[in-house]
């Protein structure tokens, strides 16, 4: 019974602890589906795993609103303390790491350029500033402090622009959709000959992307211009 950790979940100063395996746990809490059953190395909710105590029902009931040990095991992985290795904390802060550069170079630009900064020079950033990751926080608890440390490395500005975007009859269909899930149409106004004319609002450091996913849509054949 060697090859488990522990997943401790406290409520109203009650404790609980579930018991799984360390890998597929990890994984689960990356964000890759697993199988709960997989996962739990037994069934069994304890207040303390080493000394095989469980709590009474009603304390379940209590904390979970439920007396499902699948269910409640689910919440515990979810929300509780994952004990991590050496090993796995580093893999789990780097994985939160590119979460993180990741949401910078969509989000914020170069004021100077009004172009994203690359991955590459973000990463740098971060080292270079020695910012600290939790990797039990989430991406939008940190990236605030985490901006305002890396600003003394290099500048960094959320900011959104407005583009007007046309893309002819035989394109403007698939583009549409495209146009409505990377950002926000003010307007559009389809046109008599099939075309489409609209405004979309985008993060700033989306517009590469954008300009590439019409491209491929369009050949090369949609007009975007910077109107804001």
């Amino acid at each position: 019974m060697a090859d488990y950790t522990l997943v401790r979940y406290s409520f109203e100063g009650e404790k609980f602890e579930i018991m799984v395996k360390p890998d597929p746990a990890l994984d689960y809490r990356l964000g890759k589906k697993k199988d709960i059953a997989s996962i739990l190395v037994s069934d069994e909710i304890y207040t303390d795993a080493s000394k095989g105590t469980r709590p009474a029902a009603e304390k379940l009931l209590h904390a979970f609103k439920t007396e499902d040990q699948a269910e409640i095991a689910e919440i515990i992985l979810k929300k509780g303390d994952l004990n991590l290795t050496t090993d796995q904390r580093r893999k789990m802060i780097e994985e939160k790491k590119k979460q993180i550069v990741t949401f910078i170079a969509k989000t914020y630009v170069d004021p100077r350029t009004h172009l994203p900064h690359p991955p590459v020079r973000i990463e740098q950033a971060m080292k270079d500033a020695r910012v600290s990751i939790d990797p039990h926080k989430t991406v939008d608890e940190q990236v605030k402090d985490l901006v305002e440390q890396l600003r003394s490395i290099i500048a960094l500005k959320s900011e959104n622009l407005k583009l007007e975007i046309i893309v002819p009859a035989q394109y403007a269909s698939q583009s549409y959709a495209v146009l409505k899930s990377v950002g926000s149409l003010s307007s559009e106004e389809w046109q008599n000959n099939g075309s489409l004319k609209a405004i979309l609002e985008i993060p700033a450091a989306a517009r590469p992307n954008v300009i590439d996913r019409l491209g491929s849509i369009t050949k090369g054949s949609a007009s975007v211009e910077v109107v804001q």
